[in-house]
């Protein structure tokens, strides 16, 4: 697709919504283009992915000292380096590029985990004490308990008395979750059990904050607790999963006794990997019977 035609489906579709008079949104924006595409026979497979790492990771510097240098830098870091500019902004590109990260990051916090995703993981689904989504974001003292009702729904549905409980929750990713569970938790679960150790019930929560792993360890009286949780979005990904894990797990507990593997993605720790090394720090946390700082002394 060439810009000309480019040019021609925007001005299209920019008539379309402009003749209504009325505010619009993504799905009318989506149905317009279609619908011009379609009626110009024109398609958009050829035109690149601004926001994809392989974009992102050209250069936009017209004249660069030491070309093979940028290139090194660029392999090493998802930072966005060697942008250049457009007299004293930034170039199109890289704002749109921007634009689409922004997008893509807020997506992920308001959005709800796939349903089919929570069923095929065999997670039965619990809520904390929010109700909906602008008081998990607004109130976290909420994101960390669960109702009497849940407590109880909790203790019924869940195996007493753990070595390891896991626990998945949106936090405030959603995206996170379902591009990572899938592998992540029968990787570490496969790997707990191979050292010996027995595993509760996983369940999922939504609108959960990193706590509600306290007060879950607690009804269920697990040795060691792992919740995996959405991590808030940044531009660089939307995708981060972490893992805290604590010991004897009681509310009220010191955040500092949470051991935590973070920047878990495909751009980082792939999920994979992050499952089995999952199961040796859960192992040194048994041994030791100690996790978070206490881990280390």
């Amino acid at each position: 697709m060439n810009n000309n035609q480019i040019e021609s489906i925007v001005q299209a579709v920019m008539a379309q919504l402009g003749a209504s008079g009325e505010s619009i949104n993504e799905t009318q924006v989506v149905q317009a283009v279609q619908k011009t595409a379609a009626a110009d026979n024109t398609s958009f497979a050829d035109i690149e992915d601004i926001a994809s790492p392989e974009v992102k990771h050209r250069p936009l510097l017209d004249n660069p000292a030491d070309p093979d240098g940028l290139q090194r830098m660029l392999a090493k870091t998802p930072a966005r380096i060697g942008v250049g500019k457009a007299g004293a902004r930034l170039k199109t590109k890289t704002q749109l590029a921007l634009r689409a990260d922004h997008a893509a990051a807020r997506d992920s916090v308001f959005a709800d985990v796939d349903e089919g995703l929570i069923e095929r993981m065999n997670l039965f689904a619990v809520q904390t004490c929010c109700h909906d989504r602008n008081e998990h974001l607004t109130r976290p003292d909420l994101g960390r308990k669960f109702s009497d009702e849940t407590a109880a729904q909790i203790t019924s549905h869940c195996t007493a008395h753990p070595d390891v409980q896991f626990i998945v929750s949106d936090g405030l990713s959603s995206k996170a979750i379902e591009a990572n569970i899938e592998n992540v938790l029968p990787a570490v679960i496969d790997g707990v059990k191979a050292l010996g150790y027995s595993v509760g019930t996983p369940f999922f929560v939504k609108f959960g904050r990193v706590g509600c792993m306290d007060h879950a360890g607690e009804l269920l009286d697990s040795k060691v607790t792992c919740i995996l949780i959405g991590e808030r979005p940044g531009l660089g990904t939307a995708e981060s999963m972490s893992a805290y894990i604590t010991y004897g797990s009681k509310v009220g507990m010191s955040e500092s006794l949470r051991t935590v593997v973070s920047n878990i993605h495909s751009g980082g720790i792939t999920p994979v990997e992050a499952g089995a090394y999952l199961a040796e720090v859960i192992d040194m946390i048994m041994k030791n019977k100690a996790s978070g700082v206490n881990l280390k002394k």
